[in-house]
Parts: C-alpha cells; structure tokens; sequence
C-alpha cells in the first residue's frame, strides 16, 4: 500500500512539473456558426488533440472560443476581439472565403499566425490552410460508385444536387464527380442542381429533377448532411427503398452524417467518402503546434488536407473514429 500512494504521488509530482514547464498558448478559434453537428465534433477533437499532442510539445493550450452565426461582419468583429486579446495563433472557419482575407491581414500585421480551417480564403493567403480533400473525396466516391453500377449491370443516369457554389469543397465535389463519371460510358448526369446548402432545395430539386427525367436512377449528393430532405422526395415518388429493390436509386454521398449512417446500414446509400472531423482536428493542431514553434508544417500547394475514407453498407460499422456513428 505505501507503495501504491509513493507511486501516485510520484505522478502526481511529475503531473505538476510538467505543468510547471510548459508554455501556455491560447488558440483562438472563430466559427463561422455552430448549426451543423460536425462544428461540434471538431471543436470537441480540437481540444481533446490539443491536450494530448500539446503535452508531448511542452505546451498546455487554453481556447478562446466565438460563433459569427452565419455573419460574415460579426465573425470579422470576432477575431478583431481575438487579434486584442493577443491569442498565440488563430484557427477560423470563414463565413464568407473572400471577407476572410481582412482578418488574416489583420493578424498578420499582429504577428499572429492564422489558419483556414474546412473553408479556405479566396483572397489573402493565411499561414495555413487545413481541411478535407474535398476533391479526392469526390474522386474516390465517383470511382467506388462506377465499380458498383459496372458489377450490377447498371446504366446510371443520375441527379447531381451540388452544394453552394461560392463554396470551394463544393466546386471540387462537382469537379471531381464529373472528371471520373463523365469518361466512365456507365454514369450519365442527366441534371445538376445548385442547392446553396438549402435542405428545402435537396427535397424540392430532387422531385422536380427525377419529374424532368422519370429514367433517372442514381443521385450523386454534395453532401449527405440533408438527406432528410432526399429521403422525403423519394419517399412521394415511391422510390426510398433499399439496394435489391427494382425501384431502388442508387445514391453516392459525401460526408456521411448521422442520418446518411443510417440510411447506409439499412442500404439506401450506397457509397460515400467520409469527412473525417477527428483527422481534421488532429492536423489543425499539428499544423498549430509547428507554426507557434516558427516551423514549416509541409503542407501541399492547396493546403494540409486530410483525405476521407470510402464507406459502404459493408464497412460502415467498422470504420474507426467515424464522428457520425452513434
């Protein structure tokens, strides 16, 4: 027993030592809005990865936390107020990517490094930029997808719902989805329609689409985060059913939220790349740690970006860290 309580004492020392010696540095970190779950998902990787990645660099991280809700002055305000709080680095999910280049020249004319995060600056250049590879995850998607009709003897004709087109990840989706679908003679898009990340647009497009073309059989999704809305359109038109119905669409997602793993289990989706919040978190400190140490974080030409994983009806409970999964 005397023992025991040496040795937890010893930690315990050793615990307050290390607290002693390590630097402390604040992360400021802007939302641009806090509706989607996966906002929440990050910023709770962020914290956990700050705390076990700062102790291995001798540095115990505090955030400071703010929400724009969706307005891109607010969230210029907000990382003003960061800026004078003298934050040791800066992480930021723009609002709007053009509007974000006057906070990351303001930062930068404080010496603060800034990083991008998910949404990156069509303008000013920050530090770093860390995010998805929301080009390979369309890319894998589409070829996964093309596999899949190519195996069951299927001729694809489909509804591509994009996302907003302001929006960077998805123009890429789109880029990519075409670049492999277009060349495949499996895939025909027959329509695409903009959404601007508008739920009601996903369930409206969907049945106004699938109205114009009554051959359509197959979705690509921009992202799976309204599938409710998909799953309603096809619900009226009687085609929600599951893969090995005749009346089955075949769908490929991006993202995989938690409603699009439930839709993947019971097989209505078919294949979808993740967006995997704890990889992105994880790389958003990295890059973090190395830029308040002045070092290079090696990122690419397009920034660190982390790539998804492909998910289908079979892997989908297997895929560890997956943030979505209940």
């Amino acid at each position: 027993m005397k023992r025991i309580i040496l040795s937890a004492f010893s930690a315990f020392c050793m615990t307050l030592s290390w607290a002693a010696q390590a630097e402390e540095k604040a992360i400021g970190l802007a939302w641009n809005s806090k509706e989607n779950e996966i906002v929440v998902a990050w910023e709770k990787y962020m914290q956990s990865e700050a705390a076990a990645q700062g102790k291995e660099a001798g540095i115990d991280f505090k955030f400071i936390i703010n929400v724009a809700d969706n307005d891109p002055t607010r969230q210029a305000a907000n990382i003003e107020d960061l800026i004078n709080q003298g934050v040791s680095v800066i992480i930021a999910r723009g609002e709007d990517s053009a509007a974000i280049g006057a906070s990351i020249r303001a930062a930068k004319d404080a010496g603060i490094p800034f990083i991008t995060f998910d949404h990156a600056s069509a303008t000013i250049k920050p530090d770093a930029h860390v995010g998805g590879d929301s080009y390979n995850q369309a890319k894998s998607t589409a070829e996964a997808f093309v596999e899949l009709l190519k195996e069951d003897n299927i001729k694809g004709k489909c509804v591509e719902l994009q996302g907003a087109l302001k929006d960077v990840n998805a123009v890429n989706r789109s880029k990519a989805w075409h670049e492999v679908t277009d060349k495949s003679g499996v895939v025909e898009t027959l329509q695409s329609i903009p959404t601007e990340w508008n739920p009601e647009i996903f369930r409206s497009g969907t049945v106004n689409a699938f109205g114009a073309h009554p051959d359509a059989n197959c979705m690509f999704l921009a992202s799976d985060f309204a599938i409710s809305g998909v799953r309603s359109a096809l619900e009226s038109l009687g085609r929600w059913v599951p893969a090995g119905d005749p009346k089955h669409v075949y769908i490929a997602s991006q993202d995989i939220f938690p409603e699009a793993v439930t839709a993947m289990e019971g097989r209505y989706i078919d294949v979808g790349t993740t967006y995997d919040a704890y990889a992105h978190a994880k790389e958003a400190i990295r890059v973090t740690i190395a830029l308040i140490k002045g070092e290079d974080p090696k990122c690419g030409p397009d920034g660190c970006l982390v790539a998804g994983r492909v998910a289908t009806p079979e892997n989908i409970d297997s895929l560890e860290n997956l943030w979505s999964r209940k």
